[in-house]
């Protein structure tokens, strides 16, 4: 009897010193936490590295593809305006200093820096060299100035696209030119009369059918036309809207639905604001198409669930507190809303407006449907002459064939991204600006 018990004692013993203590689990599930932790943090800093990854190299790929653009081969000449090449008699006669044969002139000027050219063939392939923009840009030269009459000049002229194409593309092994025309081209560079130069046009200039001569001004002032419609009206509508719903609207049935109406308004997707708007405001009220005004009329359908879901987050985030005060003090509740509660909300109101306009400056499916695809040389001057934006700029040259109008892709893109960071940073440094912790 006396051994049994000794014998269970030991066995109990022995089971008390294996089983794991309190302190020793606590031990355990704080190391398989702590673990589990860090491969949460792992995975999170992996997911950031690959999104930074992708990015870096779709911006870098664009960067590569854009550069290019913002500078163009430029070759150097002497232009003689001869009278009697130009066909003009009386320099008085502004038709007739208009409509002189200026690619006369050009053509003297190539032939005189390339005297030994003489066969039709060769001259043919000499003046492919310069693009046809010099011949404008010597049209503009002595409508401004009636004494480079008969005068010499030296000029920049660019290059054609082609001849531009092969500078930038020496060593692929693509025949852009002839043999004649690096021959040409490589005299040019030895008596430092080719080099790169800014492109301008691509800033000053509108679309165009020769890619050397093409620019973005005409889009960009067409998105600056539709931007300023979309923030007149958007921008009061949204808030008036806010402040109706937050502060004076009763909360019953109807005002559910309308609440539920925009926030899906906010997610239907862009291009059926687009056929809304060339439902009515085109079809039914007759507006012009590819007017900038209309394009406006459509953006701001698209903004205004934004810029109310914006505002009345803002006007949320007002403390109750400041309402008491402004009630305690004697104020009307139209008097609290305008002094006290819209100037503390005006900052997000604004954040959320500038957020709407960026995203509307990156759309172009609604403005496809009203018809602001179209080819634009000319630079619009107002809210109803035909315009496209930069959206739709960038979809056209996507579209097109030649190489060059790749590069002038990747560039109208890089001009349309530091106008979208810029918004944003904008609305970033509003909001630190006038924000208030309470």
């Amino acid at each position: 009897m006396l051994y049994v018990n000794i014998e269970s004692n030991m066995n109990s013993s022995e089971s008390s010193t294996a089983r794991p203590t309190t302190k020793e689990l606590v031990k355990r599930g704080l190391k398989r936490r702590y673990a589990a932790e860090k491969r949460f943090r792992l995975y999170g800093i992996f997911s950031i590295l690959v999104a930074t990854t992708f990015l870096a190299i779709l911006l870098g790929t664009i960067m590569r593809t854009a550069i290019p653009a913002f500078f163009r081969a430029s070759i150097q000449l002497e232009v003689v305006f001869d009278a009697d090449t130009l066909g003009i008699e009386n320099i008085s006669d502004e038709e007739e200093v208009r409509f002189a044969d200026y690619d006369g002139i050009l053509k003297a000027a190539l032939r005189k820096q390339f005297p030994e050219v003489t066969s039709r063939a060769e001259k043919r392939d000499l003046y492919r060299l310069v693009s046809i923009g010099a011949v404008y840009k010597l049209q503009e030269e002595l409508i401004q100035d009636h004494s480079l009459l008969n005068q010499n000049k030296t000029y920049w002229f660019y290059a054609d696209d082609t001849v531009d194409d092969y500078l930038k593309n020496r060593d692929s092994d693509t025949q852009l030119i002839t043999d004649k025309q690096q021959q040409w081209l490589s005299q040019l560079e030895d008596d430092d009369k080719l080099t790169s130069r800014f492109n301008w046009l691509f800033l000053s200039a509108g679309d165009s059918r020769d890619p050397e001569l093409a620019g973005i001004r005409s889009a960009l002032m067409g998105s600056f036309y539709t931007l300023i419609v979309t923030l007149l009206l958007s921008f009061p509508l949204g808030v008036m809207a806010a402040v109706y719903l937050e502060e004076f609207a009763p909360k019953n049935r109807w005002t559910d639905l309308i609440e539920v109406n925009i926030n899906n308004l906010a997610a239907v997707p862009s291009i059926v604001f687009g056929l809304l708007g060339l439902a009515v405001f085109i079809n039914f009220f007759g507006m012009p198409r590819r007017a900038p005004v209309v394009g406006g009329f459509v953006l701001t359908l698209m903004t205004l669930p934004t810029v109310i879901i914006a505002s009345r987050a803002a006007i949320q985030s007002v403390p109750p507190s400041i309402r008491e005060a402004a009630l305690g003090v004697g104020a009307s509740h139209m008097q609290t809303v305008l002094h006290h509660v819209i100037p503390l909300a005006l900052p997000g109101m604004l954040t959320g407006t500038i957020i709407g306009m960026a995203r509307a400056l990156g759309e172009s499916a609604p403005l496809l449907m009203i018809g602001m695809v179209a080819f634009v040389v000319e630079v619009p001057q107002g809210f109803f002459d035909p315009a496209t934006a930069l959206p739709v700029q960038i979809y056209l040259w996507a579209d097109s064939p030649e190489r060059t109008y790749t590069e002038l892709t990747s560039a109208a893109i890089i001009v349309l991204l530091l106008f979208l960071i810029a918004m944003n940073l904008f609305a970033v440094l509003l909001r630190k600006k006038f924000e208030r912790r309470w």
